[in-house]
């Protein structure tokens, strides 16, 4: 790759520039960051992890996002289209966005709705493997009607036409540079893929997967005097504690992003006065996701696949035992305390489309789950313990990510599942192995070569009609997507998909919100995803970081433009 080197970045802009004015671009130095989950990649359209998307968003930008309040703010667009400003059609097909006037990439060039249509064909082109393709569900065709203008026209009407380029899982990429990237070459195109050119605060200098990415201040940025700080370490590894210690103890990082530890943790390391913690709460899920097909290693390349049902998992009776035999307000008391609630809804938020219809998940069951088992024809006929049906033991495999909240719930989840004859394997991945986006790899969670796994997901936006599709028919990873399907239980309900369906085409927030609430219902009412804390996102800086706004829905970093140094 033709990047500088990484020695080189540590030299800030501020040094070169001489003396340094309140407003001057860089003035506050290097701003150092953990994700104790290490990106792995920096396109986002070909990586669902969030740790990849977040990093990527300090350079690649969308045409408008979500901010903490959970209201769409216009970004790179002039503003958000509506029916009352004529940027959506009367007949609800097309949205009509226009790019803020002298906006450049960070080589220079202008940024121009050509741009934004190359973005649709990207992600759309066959065998490309787009992890966010359910993004451009339904759009039809991407027009460029002047430099600045760009129509999106949809297969049907939509009354919510938000999907296509708002947040960080879809920004525009650079024509120029991603134009020999699209369908199978795109996963090949290791510069682009590692360095892309953006309109972002910053610029990559230097990439390290799986370690650390630097960053310095983009010269042509925007807004005057912004970014404050001349670069940024990214630094990606370790441990959740190792990563708030950093911050709250030793000063070492300025920010610490997702420190799931236990509370009382957090609270001991907060006392030490070095650094604040900060939370808010969207639609971020702590789950467990059923494999619905057989992960055998014997059947090699074939295993997870469609080709193979679960022989276990694919018996709804038993899912539903498993789900039955969860304490998950215990769980919430031991990972969480006051940053998680216990759900049944893989949509908790906002309050409009939560439904009230799954509560009995709050409750253990153990006698009903082993009921079910029992139903089901599941006994332990040779008295050892775990139960058996047609010589098949009942034995599963769970694997998450390495994590001491996410162990601790392993463990628990074995205890309680063997009080109801389960035998459960336990294994644990190292973070940017198990989110990482490397299609060649074992490891990762979507491939999901286990039985069971456990992670978090959420909805990006207050509208979850894109997250629901995400369990449509059709988005499996698979070897034919490079691994990139985001169904990731493979699960397929057409019944499902036809609500999905009916709520792309409905207005109003209290029809949207009923059938969402109803494809919610259906899917953890099947047991394929089993809900278990509505989770906060809880990060920690410095004292002496300025402007941090924590936004759950969208990148933590969505306003690092805005950070700044404090005076002592």
């Amino acid at each position: 790759m033709l990047l500088r080197s990484f020695a080189r970045s540590f030299v800030t802009l501020a040094a070169l520039a001489g003396p340094v004015s309140a407003l001057e671009r860089g003035r506050d130095g290097t701003l150092k960051i953990l994700y104790w989950q290490a990106p792995t990649i920096l396109n986002p359209y070909l990586s669902g992890g969030i740790k990849d998307i977040e990093a990527a968003s300090l350079v690649l930008e969308p045409l408008a996002r979500y901010g903490p309040e959970g209201v769409m703010r216009p970004w790179l667009a002039e503003d958000i289209p509506t029916l009352a400003n004529g940027g959506i059609s009367a007949d609800k097909r097309s949205i009509t966005w226009r790019l803020k006037p002298d906006l450049t990439w960070s080589d220079g060039s202008a940024v121009t709705a050509e741009d934004i249509r190359f973005t649709h064909a990207y992600c759309t082109a066959p065998g490309g493997g787009c992890s966010q393709a359910d993004k451009f569900r339904g759009v039809a065709d991407v027009e460029v009607l002047d430099p600045l203008t760009a129509r999106v026209t949809f297969d049907a009407p939509r009354p919510n036409p938000y999907g296509p380029f708002v947040g960080p899982q879809a920004p525009i990429l650079q024509a120029a540079q991603f134009s020999a990237c699209l369908g199978p070459a795109a996963a090949s195109c290791t510069e682009a893929n590692f360095a892309p050119i953006g309109t972002g605060p910053f610029k990559v200098v230097d990439f390290r997967p799986g370690d650390a990415v630097q960053f310095e201040a983009n010269p042509g940025y925007r807004e005057p005097g912004k970014p404050a700080f001349a670069d940024v370490t990214f630094k990606g590894g370790g441990t959740p504690a190792a990563a708030a210690r950093t911050v709250l103890e030793t000063g070492e990082f300025d920010y610490a992003w997702n420190l799931q530890l236990r509370p009382e943790m957090l609270s001991d390391m907060e006392a030490r006065g070095k650094g604040r913690i900060t939370a808010a709460f969207s639609t971020l899920v702590e789950r467990l996701a059923f494999n619905l097909t057989d992960p055998d290693p014997a059947l090699g390349d074939a295993r997870s696949t469609l080709a193979h049902p679960h022989p276990v998992l694919s018996d709804a009776d038993v899912r539903r035992a498993l789900s039955m035999a969860l304490d998950r307000p215990v769980m919430v008391e031991i990972g969480y305390g006051t940053s998680g609630r216990a759900t049944c809804n893989i949509i908790p938020a906002p309050p409009a489309y939560a439904s009230d219809a799954n509560e009995d998940c709050l409750v253990q069951d153990l006698d009903g789950a082993r009921a079910a088992l029992d139903t089901a024809g599941w006994t332990d006929s040779d008295g050892d313990g775990v139960r058996d049906k047609e010589g098949r033991p009942l034995s599963l495999v769970l694997q998450t990510s390495t994590n001491a909240v996410r162990q601790d719930f392993q463990v628990l989840i074995k205890e309680w599942w063997r009080q109801i004859g389960v035998e459960t394997e336990l294994r644990n991945i190292e973070p940017s192995v198990f989110f990482g986006a490397d299609p060649s790899s074992p490891d990762t969670f979507q491939k999901f070569y286990a039985d069971v796994q456990m992670f978090a997901g959420a909805s990006d936006g207050t509208d979850p009609e894109g997250y629901l599709s995400t369990w449509f028919c059709g988005r499996a990873p698979a070897p034919e997507n490079q691994w990139q399907g985001a169904n990731i239980s493979r699960w397929c309900n057409p019944a499902f998909d036809a609500l999905g369906e009916e709520l792309s085409g409905t207005g109003g927030v209290e029809a949207r919100a009923a059938l969402a609430r109803r494809m919610n219902d259906m899917l953890v009412q099947s047991h394929v995803v089993l809900p278990l804390v509505d989770r906060g996102r809880v990060s920690a800086h410095v004292l002496s970081l300025g402007g941090v706004e924590m936004n759950a829905w969208d990148s933590e970093l969505w306003n690092i433009a805005d950070w700044t140094r404090l005076p002592d």
